[in-house]
């Protein structure tokens, strides 16, 4: 018997049955979309969390605060442009810069033949002038024997009284005459000092001891004391700095000129060198504001000379709080602002515990600038997370990056 209708008829499919057991097409992938979200977020809370961290200082032992943050320039009190008192031509050049130099060394020469001519002058004429008094005292000396003769033949009746008078006239001319070749040898002798005065300031001398900062002029340049209006002249031979006279000077924001006080101890620390701490004082608090910046310049004295500060270095001022010793010691500890966080009203930081995050809460005292004091809550010495992340959780594990 032929079962090949029946066979067909056991292979035929169901469009309706088959229907209904698909699936839409959109659920396999949002199966799979909202796989791949539970398991990021299972990774992602059992994953360390990246932090910075900062130090809490105690109170007790983190020595001055600072009260006032600043930014200057170290400047120099005594620093001079060196030049001749003369306009000339130089002709010697005895520095370079970055040398050292002693009050009185000599700079630099200029040309001084025209002064040494005019010395030469003075002195000729010096001596001629002192020729001249020495011929005098000579003719002078031979008047007065002549008016003792004249006296002594007056007494004996054998001449006349015009001749005794003619002598002594003669005598007192010669006086008179010596007396004006002295004046003019002194004139003489001063025409020599004065002639010795323009060849000394041919020689350019360190007014004090520094070390040359600039070197402006060589050989064969002319130089002048006044400017020229920008033509080749030269002002100056050079720059001397008093390294013993460098100080700072900062522009403090006038709305806080009330925090400084003179004596009050700063520590600056130098661009170039920012591990270096500096100790220094205030000098001065200038009493005048720039109405452009509105600021109050404040001069700052060193107090520690190094070869490492120059003139021009910028450096941050920070002005420490003066406390009376036999106050009693706040408790507490300083830590960065950023590491505080507010929530509801109340303040609180977190701490690295081994490798979680323990949130504290704290009460929050003074604020100087960066620096935050915690009166409540911190004793010093606590690894406080700075600017914590707003996913961070009490508790949650935590890796501190290497700084």
């Amino acid at each position: 018997m032929d079962n090949r209708p029946d066979l067909l008829e056991q292979l035929r499919i169901e469009r309706s049955a088959a229907r209904k057991r698909r699936f839409p097409g959109w659920a396999v992938p949002l199966a799979i979309i909202v796989s791949l979200l539970v398991v990021f977020g299972v990774y992602s809370s059992t994953r360390p969390m990246p932090v910075e961290t900062s130090l809490a200082r105690s109170v007790a032992d983190s020595g001055p605060v600072s009260l006032l943050d600043a930014s200057g320039f170290v400047t120099a009190r005594r620093i001079a442009t060196v030049s001749s008192k003369v306009t000339g031509k130089v002709r010697e050049v005895l520095i370079e810069e970055g040398q050292s130099v002693e009050e009185g060394q000599i700079l630099a020469t200029l040309d001084d033949t025209d002064a040494q001519v005019a010395m030469n002058l003075s002195q000729a004429q010096k001596h001629f002038a002192q020729a001249a008094l020495t011929e005098l005292r000579v003719t002078l000396h031979q008047a007065e024997r002549e008016l003792v003769r004249q006296q002594d033949l007056m007494t004996r009746k054998l001449n006349s009284q015009q001749a005794l008078d003619n002598a002594q006239t003669t005598v007192e001319g010669l006086h008179a005459r010596i007396a004006s070749q002295r004046s003019q040898v002194e004139v003489t002798a001063r025409s020599i000092a004065v002639t010795q005065q323009q060849i000394d300031n041919t020689v350019v001398r360190a007014p004090f001891a520094g070390v040359i900062t600039v070197k402006a002029a060589q050989p064969g340049e002319m130089i002048s004391p006044i400017s020229a209006g920008g033509g080749s002249i030269r002002t100056g031979i050079g720059t001397i700095v008093d390294m013993e006279s460098l100080e700072i000077q900062v522009d403090v924001n006038e709305a806080y000129i009330g925090r400084v006080q003179p004596n009050m101890p700063v520590d600056a620390v130098l661009n170039a060198y920012p591990d270096w701490k500096v100790p220094g004082r205030v000098l001065a608090i200038i009493p005048t504001a720039d109405r452009s910046k509105a600021t109050v310049k404040v001069r700052i004295a060193l107090e520690a000379k190094d070869t490492r500060i120059v003139p021009d270095m910028g450096v941050r001022v920070s002005f420490l709080e003066t406390r009376d010793p036999n106050a009693p010691k706040r408790a507490g500890a300083w830590i960065p602002s950023n590491a505080v966080v507010t929530d509801e009203g109340k303040s609180f930081v977190f701490i690295a515990v081994g490798d979680e995050a323990k949130r504290v809460e704290v009460k929050l005292g003074d604020k100087h600038d960066a620096d935050q004091l915690v009166s409540a809550g911190l004793k010093g010495g606590e690894s406080v997370v700075l600017t914590p992340p707003a996913r961070l959780r009490d508790g949650q594990n935590i890796t501190v990056k290497a700084k």
